[in-house]
This record gives structure tokens, sequence and C-alpha cells, in this order.
């Protein structure tokens, strides 16, 4: 069999599948409007433009539900504690854990890696190089995790009083010009603000020795009953699998990474 034929054959039976599994599940319940909730972050979303990843992936969620899902946008630590109270539905683009997994279940469509922006004048050709001077403050934004070494990081500083928090990319971007911090954590949504010109001169990317950390749609296990949190599952691996999800990322990112974050 010719490798063409042998891939539209693939193909074929992926979407096949992925449209099995969405009837499987059924479609969500849309008895009642649904709250989803987006942060301002890079290429995730800007607030300014109402555009970026998230958003379109939250429209995509809208038109093959079928359901009313009203979208609001808020500081990540709020999210988190709306979705524990059950106060939010949905989020999207969050990291689990054991704590988060007691309140909230996922369902993944992208994965990426974590990188420290440091300063060049800090003296840091390692990560580890961070760590041991106590001189350096590492800013971050208030409730996000990131890869298992970011965190092991982030969590020593922290005990040592040497991690600054700010609620979202523009303050800590300001701190980091001003010397106020001397690092912080990124990622590939990060790129554009970090390739201005007044940034990228200042600053290197070290890469964090950690494998692509999935991301993906939250659902509040307060809100959502077992049943629907599989059909919601169910339709974000359709959305993966017809190819929808790297279609996406394809509008953000060169194809070579859009590949990567979406084909885990």
């Amino acid at each position: 069999m010719k490798p063409d034929r042998l891939l539209r054959q693939l193909l074929v039976a992926t979407l096949a599948l992925a449209g099995g599994l969405v009837r499987a599940a059924g479609l969500p319940d849309c008895a009642r409007p649904l709250t989803l909730a987006l942060h301002d972050h890079g290429l995730l979303y800007s607030r300014q433009t109402d555009t970026g990843i998230d958003k379109d992936f939250a429209d995509e969620l809208t038109r093959r539900s079928g359901c009313r899902i009203n979208i609001v946008v808020m500081p990540r630590a709020r999210i988190w504690q709306l979705i524990e109270s059950g106060g939010l539905d949905f989020s999207l683009s969050g990291i689990s854990n054991a704590q988060r997994e007691r309140f909230a279940g996922f369902a993944w469509y992208f994965s990426n890696k974590y990188y420290l922006l440091v300063r060049r004048d800090a003296g840091v050709q390692r990560v580890a190089d961070f760590t041991r001077n106590p001189a350096l403050r590492l800013g971050a934004i208030r409730s996000f995790r990131y890869s298992p070494s970011a965190n092991r990081m982030i969590d020593a500083l922290d005990a040592d009083l040497r991690v600054s928090y700010a609620s979202g990319l523009a303050p800590l971007y300001e701190t980091l010009l001003a010397n106020q911090i001397h690092g912080m954590i990124i990622e590939p949504f990060d790129y554009p603000a970090i390739e201005s010109a007044h940034i990228r001169e200042q600053t290197t990317i070290l890469e964090f020795d950690d494998p692509p950390v999935p991301h993906g749609l939250i659902m509040s296990k307060r809100s959502v009953p077992p049943a629907e949190q599989a059909r919601w599952h169910a339709l974000v691996d359709s959305l993966r699998a017809d190819g929808s999800v790297e279609r996406i990322f394809d509008k953000y990112f060169k194809p070579e990474l859009s590949r990567a974050m979406t084909r885990f």
C-alpha cells in the first residue's frame, strides 16, 4: 500500500474514533449556562485584544458542544479559588498536581516546556547558579505551577523569601528590567514579549531539565458531575484527534513548535 494512501486511511480511522468517543460519551449537558474563565497571559489570551489560543479553544468548545458558555477574565489565583468552590465551571491551560486533583478534573490538549529568563548581569550560567546566589530574587505569577524542577526551585526560593509574586506577566517584566528581580519562569506563550529589544538585550534563557508538562481544560468537580466531565473530556479528545487544536496553535507558532506542543 502506498504511504500516502495508508496515511489517509489512518487519518480517516482517527477521525472516526474521535467521533465515536464523543457519540459514546454523549454531548455535554447544556441545560444551564456554563462559566469559563480565561487569564491574561501572553499568547494564551490578551485582554487588550480579546484574542489568543485559549480564546480560540473556548470558542471551539462552545461551537462543538452547543452549550452557552459565559467567558470571563480574571487572575489565575482567583480562578483556582472559584474552581475549588464550584463558583466556576471551567478554565483552560491548567496543570494538575495532587492538591488540584482533589477538586478539579483535567482534559489535556497541549504540553510545553518551561525556561528560566535571567538577567545577563546576574552572572548565572546554569539554573543551579541562580538558587545558590542568595542575592538573586525570582519573579513568579501568583498560583502558577510549572515543571517539577521549576516548582522545586520556586518552592525553595519562596521558603527563603526570595520570590516576588505578581498577578501577571507585565509587572514581572517591569520589575525584571528595573533589576528588582533577576529572573522569572517563562514558557513559549511569552516569546513575543521576550523578543522585544529592551528585554532581549538584557536577558538570556536557560532550560529546565524536565519533559513537557500537559495542560488542559480544568473542570470543577463541585459543579461538573463525573458523567459530564467524561463528556467534556471526550469532546476535547475529539478536537485533538481531528486536528482542531493543532490548527489553533498554527495561528500562533511555527508548524514544528505547534506540532511539538499538540502531539503528545
